[in-house]
Formats: structure tokens, sequence, C-alpha cells
């Protein structure tokens, strides 16, 4: 948060006190609305102990449409809408009579609704158990927050069967993540992982075995939390299981929910009403997650090549062991990935393991879900030179006499007195391996004028009311003449709190790439170099970027840097990283991190075809990185020129889009095409070419374009050298087989996708309507990855005859 808004909050924080909050009953008329920004008021419940509207988070620019506990300090979330993708200032909720509870954009473009009703609603209400309702006519509840929860549970609350609580994806990305609290239809509820692109739910890793598979009237059906805070499962024979067994609740008037947190235990916590302070367990499942996941499948409770220990709080921490680091730095409970990949390559060959790398030693520490080879019996010795001599060899594990050996991705890691072995793990000879992370992040560095300013505060807010108004008054106009001075001082001055990134010098980048020396490709936007650079305790690989031919304004120098920190604040998944840039007389760099895995082109279009599942992997993820740059940034970013060169693929395989926002530092003539167009021949939409206002809707169109390629295996415009001119066009040729049914043709010999034929048809179709010559026709990249994921139906696309002319 920047100075000036801190200083305006705390100035704004010493004078709640004189202001007065507008009573409310709760209920909220057909038409009433709230505007996303800092200063909009919620609507609230009787009682004033639960507030519903936009709730600002971390980036001040970004709010989440939820529910949270007014009267609390913290005021702690319990449900949020929109699958927990938060928007942008100027966005607003309506509450309308025939859709209900409407979120829309700053533009307008609906976002997220509660649902069509059929009894229109009359009106909402805000009930003092954090409850939001829809009433319609004849007092009917025809839609409530309880009935679609989220991550939390409140007393009152029902889950029926078939209920299912979401985690987050951190703790402040309310985005679906990994875990899940399903009550089955069998009777159970469990606790599991899943699949984030696929939501295939791995083995449970806790049960409340409150089945009866022969006596189905004796299952479980409902998790009632009760209005006391004890919340247990209901059978159909109404006898009571109460999840926590024993445990009392203590004593006085306490608020109470049930969470599912991010690291996937479930826990009760309660708050004393009547006083500040912290939120306290009451009872939390599964006893200690590290070791109580056991699947044969899935990362674990920590990511890949991770390991897991319970702290103090028993809650899972999760840090990376020697030689690795974590995938991306902002999410320390994510995947490692390793400073280098045991190979079998002739350097790398199993007589001359043992000269290359040596062992670190670990203890009581296992990978329990990654072996391919177990030796007994076994010495530590004999453990140890098997591992260093074989090449697929990663770690090796011993516990007894019996030794086994694990190769990457290494899941489920765990460090625990349980496991009662030996890890060696594998580790390069002249390379230092770097400290294992530290799951925890330094506290930020608080200055003498901060400690002033909470000094100072705590007097004022225990002064009259007279005093305080007064210096109120005058502390806030004093910060404000002193924090007028430091702008002046530092106007023409580049500020490090501008952005994240790291700022690099000319010097440092040649350093790092050897002299420019490691080309990785080219293109239209410059060339692009292999380089190593030291970041925190570990070196790493990153690919810089040396851009050309930028826009030639007076104040490019302040241009590039606003540009560079736009696309420095995207976070996602399915995106390439930007690390820094460099921005040094001629000199424009960005460093991104390093993709082992290189271009989807290579992998697509190699000798090898890939398989149907990694394909469709690839083509969901290309999309959900498109419809964060298209609806989910605080400033939407059109990519211009989506096409297999610019998808990059990580260590796992994981598609991530590249080169996004290039074309706001670019010239508006860098092309190879025709200038004035942007993009790549064969997947430049058509309105590039008629001259027409270009919107998101061009990254849809090569989108559809590269899906194809995806589907098939084969370029866009790649078959004249090989003689197959029916198929030198791949739209053409998909158009016909489209008209002919002959769909087997795109895919041919390939047996994994003949036997997905029904998903393979559905991608095929949405490539078709994302390619519609008329924009106003294609879907949006929100439509088109719901269609992916099989989430709306897709309809069959309009006679492909008339595009030919266009192709």
């Amino acid at each position: 948060m920047s100075h000036p808004l801190l200083y305006l909050l705390f100035c704004f924080l010493l004078l709640l006190p004189f202001s007065t909050v507008a009573q409310t009953n709760g209920t909220v008329d057909v038409g009433s609305s709230i505007t996303a920004s800092a200063k909009a008021t919620p609507w609230l419940s009787p009682s004033q102990d639960f507030a519903f509207g936009f709730k600002q988070l971390e980036d001040n620019n970004l709010f989440l449409l939820s529910i949270w506990y007014y009267k609390i300090p913290d005021q702690t979330i319990v449900w949020y809408a929109n699958e927990g993708v938060p928007v942008s200032t100027g966005s607003k909720v309506e509450l309308t009579a025939d859709k209900g509870l409407v979120l829309t954009d700053p533009q307008g473009q609906e976002l997220w609704s509660s649902g069509s009703v059929l009894n229109r609603v009359a009106y909402g209400f805000m009930n003092d158990t954090g409850n939001f309702m829809l009433v319609g006519g004849g007092s009917v509840d025809v839609w409530q927050s309880f009935k679609d929860p989220t991550d939390t549970l409140l007393p009152t609350q029902i889950m029926e069967s078939g209920g299912v609580l979401f985690s987050r994806q951190t703790q402040k990305n309310f985005s679906r993540g990994r875990f899940q609290l399903r009550l089955l239809e069998d009777g159970n509820l469990v606790l599991n992982t899943r699949d984030l692109d696929t939501n295939f739910a791995y083995d449970a890793y806790y049960r409340s075995d409150t089945s009866d598979a022969a006596n189905e009237t004796n299952s479980g059906y409902k998790v009632i939390f009760n209005e006391t805070g004890y919340m247990y499962v209901l059978k159909r024979s109404n006898q009571i299981i109460l999840l926590a067994p024993g445990i009392v609740l203590p004593p006085g008037d306490y608020y109470h929910r049930a969470t599912l947190n991010f690291d996937g235990v479930f826990t009760q916590y309660y708050h004393p009403k009547s006083e500040n302070g912290n939120w306290a367990v009451f009872w939390y499942k599964p006893d200690n997650i590290c070791v109580d996941i056991v699947g044969k499948e899935g990362r674990g409770a920590c990511g890949y090549n991770s390991i897991c220990t319970i702290n103090d709080n028993n809650r899972p921490d999760c840090s990376c062991p020697l030689g690795f680091s974590l995938l991306d730095r902002n999410d320390k409970y994510g995947d490692c990935k390793p400073s280098f990949t045991p190979s079998c390559e002739d350097g790398d060959n199993k007589s001359s393991n043992g000269d290359l790398y040596d062992l670190s030693v670990l203890i009581d520490t296992d990978w329990p879900l990654s072996d391919y080879e177990q030796l007994k019996p076994m010495s530590e010795e004999t453990c140890k030179n098997s591992c260093l001599q074989d090449c697929f060899c990663t770690v090796a594990i011993l516990r007894g006499d019996t030794c086994w050996k694990k190769k990457l991705p290494l899941s489920n890691g765990r460090k625990d007195s349980a496991v009662n072995g030996k890890a060696f793990m594998k580790f390069r000879k002249g390379d230092l391996p770097p400290q294992p992370t530290d799951p925890s992040f330094p506290p930020p560095d608080i200055k003498k004028n901060d400690r002033t300013l909470i000094v100072v505060g705590s007097v004022l807010l225990g002064s009259s009311l007279f005093v305080n108004v007064v210096l109120t008054g005058a502390f806030c106009l004093g910060f404000f003449l002193i924090y007028k001075k430091k702008i002046l001082k530092n106007r023409d001055g580049p500020k490090a709190a501008e952005t994240i990134l790291r700022c690099f010098t000319y010097e440092e980048l040649a350093e790092a790439t050897d002299g420019f020396k490691e080309e990785l490709g080219r293109g239209a936007f410059g060339i692009v170099y292999e380089g190593v650079l030291q970041m925190g305790n570990s070196r790493n690989s990153v690919a810089v970027k040396k851009l050309d031919r930028l826009v030639q304004e007076k104040d490019r120098e302040k241009e590039f840097k606003t540009e560079v920190n736009v696309i420095g604040q995207t976070h996602h998944k399915n995106l390439v990283r930007l690390v820094g840039f460099c921005d040094e007389g001629e000199h424009r760099m960005l460093v991104y991190e390093f993709m082992s895995n290189g271009t989807l082109a290579s992998f697509l279009f190699g000798e090898m075809k890939p398989s149907w599942n990694q394909r469709s992997k690839i083509a969901l993820g290309i999309a959900r990185g498109l419809l964060y740059l298209h609806e989910e940034c605080s400033t939407q970013i059109i990519h211009c020129d989506i096409k297999p060169q610019n998808i990059l693929l990580d260590d796992y395989y994981n598609a991530r889009i590249s080169d996004f926002g290039l074309a706001k530092l670019l010239m508006i003539n860098q092309s190879q095409t025709n200038a004035g167009i942007r993009g790549t021949r064969g997947y430049v939409a058509p309105e590039w070419f008629r001259s027409k206002p270009v919107t998101a809707k061009v990254d849809v169109y090569s989108f559809g374009v590269l899906l194809l390629e995806i589907i098939t295996c084969r370029k866009h415009l790649g078959e004249l050298e090989t003689g197959l001119e029916d198929r030198a066009i791949l739209t053409d040729w998909v158009y016909e087989c489209f008209l002919k049914d002959r769909l087997d043709a795109l895919v041919e010999d390939d047996s994994e996708a003949l036997n997905d034929w029904r998903n393979v048809q559905r991608f095929l179709m949405v490539g078709i309507w994302c390619i519609e010559e008329d924009l106003s026709q294609r879907p949006t990249m929100r439509k088109v990855t719901q269609m992916l994921e099989g989430v709306v139906e897709v309809a069959v696309p309009p006679s492909p005859s008339q595009f030919y002319s266009l192709s």
C-alpha cells in the first residue's frame, strides 16, 4: 500500500469514533446496488454482525464480492462470489427481480449472478446468521448463500448429501484450491485433494465413517452446524455422530465458523463477541495432514518435490529440499523445481554419475509415492552408491535394510518421526546446494517514522474527544505537508515502491547470459537468451529478452516502466512470470523465469505426437491464461500474437503464455505481416485487415486456430511441402472433415483421442466457434473456458462453407 493511502487510512481510522453508522434492518430492496470502491457501504445484517458487499484486498484496485464479520477487527470473510475471482474498482453488484444478484465489471459485462429464478425476487435479506437470502413472493426463499457455500460453514448452516466446500488456492488467493470437503452419497464426510484442471478427486485423507453399506437407512445424509456451535453428521435413522466427540465448547458468547483452510486442514474456530482477540481453534481434521495423505496420486499436502512438516499449530509447513527452489516464489505451498535434472545423456551416464554427483542426508524424510526400484538387503553405503551410479535416481530412502530409489517428480513428501529412515538426495558436485526454502517470510521493516505513527496513534485513541479532534486535524495536516515535500523531492527519480520487479543493469544481464551467447529463440519482438542469475540463496535459470524498435516517444522511459509494472503485477499459473527488467540507455530488456520444456511448437510438431490428455490439459491452460489477461487483470491485456511459439511449457508441461503485454511496449507496425497489423500469418483475426477496432476477440480467433492445431498436431500452414495440398490450410481441412462427419481423420491413429471422442468433438466445435469471421459471434474467453471444461454446452457451429473465401 502506498504511503499516501497509509496516511489517509490512518486519519480515517482516527475519525471513526466520531462517525455514525446507519442502522439497518437487513432488508435490501430490488434495484439496490453497490459499486466497488474503498468507500463503498456494504449491506449489513440487523445486528451488524455480518456485512455483504465488496471487500477491498491488498491490491487496492481489487475487490471481492463477499460476506464478512463486520464487528471484529480482522473482518474475516466467510463467503464469496464468482468462485473467488476478484474484480476491479468500478465493478457493481445489483439486486434484480429476475436474476437475483448480478455482478458486472466496470464496462457492464456480467461476471456472475446468483441465477435465474422462477419466483421473482421481492427483496434481499442479510441475516444475522451470515446467510444472505433472496426472498420471492409469498416470502419463499429463492436463493441463499448458505446453499452455495465456498470454504466456510456457519452455525445453523446445513450441508446436504452431495454438498462440497472448496479451499482457497492460498491464504490471499480466493480462487478454488486443491482441497475439498464433501458429503458423499454413501453418507461419508470426506476430505480429499483434487486436480485443478479436471476436478478429479484423489483418495480421501479423512473419512467420518458414517456410511453403512448394509443398511442405507443408517447412513449419514446431512452435516449440521447447530446454533450452539456443535457440528455433527445426521444419519437417516436420526442418529447423531459428533465430528469432535468429547470436546466441550468454551463458556461464553462466541462467534463460530468451520473453514476448509487453503492448506487442507478443516478447522472449527471461535472468537469472543464482546472483546478484541484472535480466532482460537476448537477442533480440526485431520490430525496430521503431512502423513495422513496416503493416496497413490496427486501432490500430497504440499507441492511436487516439496517436504511437508507439521508446525506447532498442527498445520503444514512446506519447504524445498537441498537443490530445489520454489517454482512460484509467491506460493510457498506450491511445487519445487530442481536446480538440475538427472539425465542419462552421454555426460551423465551411469558409469560417471559417482564422479558428477554427491548426496545430502535428510533425516526422517520420505516421498512414498515415487518409487521405481526396491532393493533388499542393502546397507547405507550400498544404497547411496546405487543411487549415485543410477542416472534416473534423484533420491534414495533407507529404512532398516531396504533401499527405495525414486525419480522426479517426487510427490507426497513429508518429514516426520513416523518415517524412521534416511533420505539421500542427489546434487551436482561443484554446486553448493541452496538452503531449504524458509516457509515463513520476514516481517515488514517498520521504519522509525512508522513506529512513531503507531505510538502517537495509540495516545490519540486514548485521549478525550476534544483533544482527539484537535490533534487529529493537526496530525493529518502535518503528514500531508511532509508527504507533499517527499513527492516534490522524488518526483523525477525512480521509486522502488513502484514495482516488485527487480531492475537489472545491462552489465548484470550481460554477465548472466555470458555475453548474450546462448540464444533460445528470436521473433518480431527481439531475441531471447538463456542466462543464470543469483536470486536470494540460489542461482536460477532465466530467459532474457532484448527488445528492439520500442515506441519512440518523448517520455518512452516513463511509458516503458509503467507498462512493465502493469505486466509485472499479473500473476497466474498459466502465464510466464516476469521477474525483472533493464531500462538503461538504449537497452530495454525483460527477464522471465526459464521454461525448461521449450515452446508448444516444438512439443506439438515434433517426431512424437503428445498424448491427447497432455494436449487437452495444455489447451485448457492457455484458455485460462487468456481469460485472466482479458477479464481478471486490473488492466485488460490483449495479447495480439497467440501462436505455438509464444506458449511455453514448464517442468510439468503446464502451458505458460509468454510475450503477453508486449504489444503495449512495441511499435504498432512491428509485425510479420502487413503494416499496422500485429500477429503472425495464419493466426491473425480478419478484423485486422478491415481497419475495425481491435478487441479481445482477436485473441479468441488466434486461440481457435491454435486449438485446432493442438487437436490435430498439424501446423496451420505447414503441409504444402509434404504434397498434402488438401490439408495445406488447416482450417479448410477441419471444415471439410466437419461437414463430411470425418472427424476421425483429424486425429488419425490417436487411440487415446478416439477413446475420448466426446471431448475431442467438443474441443473441435469450440475451435470452430472461435474462428467465426463475425467477431460478434465469437465467444469470450470466459465462455470458451467454460465450454472446454464442459460446464457450458457447446452448440453446433454454423455451416463453415462461408469461411472458405477468408482462408
